[in-house]
């Protein structure tokens, strides 16, 4: 880092002050986590100097011997972890990611089904401002109004009307479950493919803690920095039939170069999903948010759905008086980074919602448990309570603050500086 210094002190104190705000900020955004230095360190590494066009022994450049084995570590361990028959491990993100299932799949024009962006779906699954909207004719579904969980039934009867090419499972802020078995038996029903978005409970899945897709979906998309824990980047895995059309797609359809260094850092973030610590991690994940559940219930907050059986919580602030806009900045204030977000059929607009959305794999990644997940609820409840008072603000900023030096994160880059 005193290279960086030296070279360019702007970019260098952007990075000293980011990893200050992360150390010093409770961090509940549930597609946020915090990978290890090991796979910091291989992202960050000499294997972005090199280009590597094409796959594994087919590359379109010399010297690639090296990226050729990376490669094909990070596909051999992301094999072992999910049991799929054929994964590319080159998608830069997630949207590209769904963008090369859907290519692989549909022809433009075809009508695609996914979870409406309200109700916790994701804007690659059909929203109008994403390609997926323009490219596709897109039906949504939602989830009941009462129960705020997805209705297979009535899912089945829309796609009965639409005939749908593709149905879409996944979400990116659904707390509840989702049955991969019941989507395959409406696809087979209709003779629709199914792509699953796995993105937000990989890690999950990975570790045996949510039911998997892999048997019941064509293709399986995800990313690979959420409860996963790894670098900022995806994969997509599908069975055989479709493993040469989905490379095809993904490389020359989509992209050029690989990121060679994100696939070392996939590599390694896989290596580590395979080991004991990995399952006990995704638990622990699973009990500060069934934790933070009860907590929320005893102070009186609404939780959409009732509550939550992964990694996050959507919480309904109307019965508060606050809006989702109002406590993302107040939270934010006393170093409680949150992110506002809709709730199913939201009076508000996304921009100023009526809920937030909390996760627990960046909090559980720095140690903490079930009691810093009860005192965190305590301490959003005196924020979210009080949001005009500066002191109590304040004062639940110092907390904060006493919190996260009990729990360090990064202590490896102490000599930062």
């Amino acid at each position: 880092m005193q290279l960086l210094k030296k070279a360019d002190p702007e970019i260098y104190e952007a990075i000293k002050s980011e990893l200050g705000r992360e150390r010093s900020n409770l961090e509940l955004i549930a597609s946020e986590n915090f990978p290890s230095i090991s796979v910091l360190l291989a992202q960050g590494s000499l294997m972005q100097n090199k280009y590597a066009e094409g796959y594994p022994h087919r590359r379109y450049y010399g010297g690639c011997e090296f990226m050729d084995r990376v490669e094909e570590l990070a596909i051999e361990r992301a094999k072992k972890i999910f049991s799929a028959e054929h994964i590319n491990v080159q998608p830069l993100s997630g949207v590209p990611a769904n963008m090369a299932a859907y290519f692989t799949l549909a022809n433009f024009g075809d009508t695609i089904m996914g979870l409406a962006l309200p109700h916790g779906g994701h804007l690659s699954h059909g929203h109008s401002v994403s390609f997926s909207g323009k490219w596709f004719k897109v039906v949504h579904y939602t989830v009941d109004q009462d129960t705020e969980v997805i209705n297979y039934t009535t899912l089945r009867e829309l796609a009965l009307q639409e005939k749908p090419k593709i149905i879409v499972s996944g979400a990116s802020a659904y707390p509840r479950t989702l049955y991969f078995d019941k989507f395959r038996e409406i696809c087979d029903e209709v003779g629709a493919y199914l792509v699953a978005d796995i993105s937000h409970i990989a890690g999950l899945v990975a570790a045996g803690l949510h039911p998997s897709p892999i048997p019941y979906s064509d293709i399986v998309t995800t990313t690979t920095h959420k409860t996963l824990r790894g670098p900022r980047s995806a994969i997509i895995m599908c069975k055989e039939k479709w493993a040469k059309d989905v490379d095809k797609w993904v490389f020359p359809g989509i992209h050029g170069g690989p990121h060679m260094h994100t696939i070392a850092a996939k590599a390694v973030c896989f290596k580590e999903a395979l080991e004991p610590e990995f399952k006990e991690y995704q638990l622990q994940v699973i009990k500060n948010a069934k934790s933070m559940e009860m907590e929320l219930k005893h102070l009186n907050y609404r939780l959409v759905a009732n509550g939550t059986d992964n990694h996050l919580l959507l919480v309904d602030l109307r019965s508060k008086g606050v809006t989702g806009k109002d406590a993302e900045e107040s939270l934010a204030r006393a170093n409680i980074t949150v992110n506002r977000n809709t709730i199913p059929y939201d009076p508000q607009k996304p921009f100023i919602a009526s809920g937030i959305r909390i996760g627990t794999p960046a909090l559980t990644s720095r140690g903490m448990k079930e009691q810093e997940m009860k005192k965190i609820c305590t301490l959003m409840d005196k924020v979210l309570t009080n949001i005009q008072s500066e002191q109590i603000i304040k004062n639940v900023k110092e907390e904060v603050n006493e919190l996260c030096n009990a729990f360090p994160l990064y202590p490896e880059l102490d000599n930062i500086g």
